[in-house]
């Protein structure tokens, strides 16, 4: 399973762990991903999401998962996530 965002495209990122004698050992640094149950109110079904933490907190900013998708780059989201868009915004003109 891919440690990826599936709303705001978040990836783990390379860096150093560095001890107090400035050793340097190379580590991960994960995004915080949940499984997260999103409602669409406008397709009326319901979806499980892998996402981050502040994806979530992004969501919460938009006012509903329908206001964020529709204001969100298609770049930034996964695949599925696309086709839902274009569901969306095709139900919603």
């Amino acid at each position: 399973m891919s440690k990826k965002c599936e709303l705001t495209g978040k990836i783990p990122l390379k860096g150093h762990k560095v001890s107090h004698a400035n050793n340097k050992i190379k580590r991960k640094f994960l995004p915080n991903l949940k499984k997260v149950k999103f409602k669409s109110e406008i397709l009326n079904k319901s979806l499980r999401l892998r996402v981050s933490n502040a994806g979530v907190r992004s969501v919460d900013k938009k006012g509903s998962f329908d206001q964020y998708i529709k204001s969100a780059k298609a770049r930034y989201l996964s695949l599925r996530l696309r086709k839902l868009k274009r569901s969306l915004l095709s139900k919603s003109a």
